[in-house]
């Protein structure tokens, strides 16, 4: 029998307003909000399948602060029948987010961006840090590594 396998990088990036960067999206008649970011592709390295995520998704580059969290318990795809390994960092970039047509709304895909990915809908927001919290998240392991980044954060 043979096990599947599916990395996944994600950025948790905080702005100088104190704001974090989230992406509410819409697959396969899924909705769901999560922290930018998406899966190795055959060949990438970690830190490359990041920026190339956040170039296909955000269109920005973005530079690598630190590791946040590693996944350290199974969890089963949403989508398919493999097996979920998230990395999370925490990232910044010199870009400017307002290009993003950011929402204040969840799922506001009233203007859809153009995307080089096979993401359906998706629609980016900035939420203040004190006013995120693991409920607006909708996968587990994106709930643990919001503990996580908040628990070193105020460690600093």
């Amino acid at each position: 029998m043979s096990y599947m396998f599916n990395v996944r990088v994600y950025g948790i990036l905080l702005n100088d307003r104190n704001e974090v960067l989230i992406s509410d999206e819409r697959t396969e008649n899924v909705s769901f909000t999560k922290f930018p970011g998406g899966g190795l592709e055959y060949g990438e390295g970690l830190i490359e399948a990041l920026q190339r995520e956040f170039e296909e998704e955000c269109g920005f580059d973005i530079e690598i602060v630190r590791h946040i969290y590693t996944t350290d318990f199974y969890e089963k795809s949403s989508f398919n029948n493999t097996q979920i390994i998230s990395i999370y960092y925490q990232v910044e970039t010199q870009a400017s987010l307002e290009e993003l047509s950011l929402k204040t709304i969840p799922f506001d895909f009233s203007e859809p961006e153009l995307q080089k990915s096979d993401i359906k809908e998706q629609s980016f927001r900035l939420v203040p840090f004190h006013q995120l919290s693991e409920e607006n998240f909708t996968f587990r392991t994106d709930k643990v590594a919001w503990r996580e980044f908040v628990k070193q954060y105020e460690e600093k």
